[in-house]
């Protein structure tokens, strides 16, 4: 089946959803409907790789239970089904059988974890997480969370580089670990 092609016709309403999923990677997703449009343009979340941010789109996480299932990630937990998930939240697996759909249990082994680079968003990320990046001090995650305060959120890499004066050269190595 394409891709972009869905089971069911859309009226306006879903017209509008789909440019909604299509073009915000933020939306948070509200109903099994919704999860089902998604899962039909194509959009995943691998249960493995996830950030907050993915953890959030999804209805009925809220944020400490995001941030608890990125924390048990990165510590080495793997999560193999949504049985695994329901478990580290101690919630119910009915209450997360709707989200099946859209998450991907992938398999890492060892020497593929270590290898996986974790992006993380400068307009939702703590000291504690920037630092976790190689080429940031602390004196640097201190200042994006400054500029942020007080600047608002970052547009976007130009904008972040520009707002923190960064060069060209340590740009080029944060850009792999930057996402917004």
């Amino acid at each position: 089946m394409n891709s972009n092609r869905l089971p069911f016709p859309l009226n306006p309403r879903l017209q509008k959803l789909r440019s909604k999923l299509l073009n915000d990677p933020y939306y948070r997703l509200q109903s099994t409907e919704e999860i089902a449009i998604a899962v039909s343009l194509g959009i995943r979340i691998d249960a493995n790789q996830a950030t907050v941010d993915d953890w959030l789109r999804l209805p009925g996480l809220s944020i400490h239970q995001a941030r608890s299932l990125v924390e048990l990630s990165h510590s080495g937990v793997k999560f193999y089904c949504v049985e695994d998930i329901a478990a580290a939240l101690s919630i119910s697996v009915q209450r997360l059988k709707s989200l099946e759909a859209i998450l991907d249990f992938s398999y890492y082994d060892d020497d593929s974890v270590d290898n996986i680079t974790y992006k993380i968003n400068p307009n939702t990320a703590t000291v504690e997480s920037l630092v976790k990046i190689p080429f940031i001090e602390i004196s640097i995650a201190q200042a994006v969370i400054e500029n942020r305060q007080s600047a608002g959120p970052y547009r976007n890499l130009v904008d972040f580089q520009r707002r923190l004066n960064l060069s060209g050269d340590i740009l080029a190595q944060l850009m792999y670990y930057l996402r917004f």
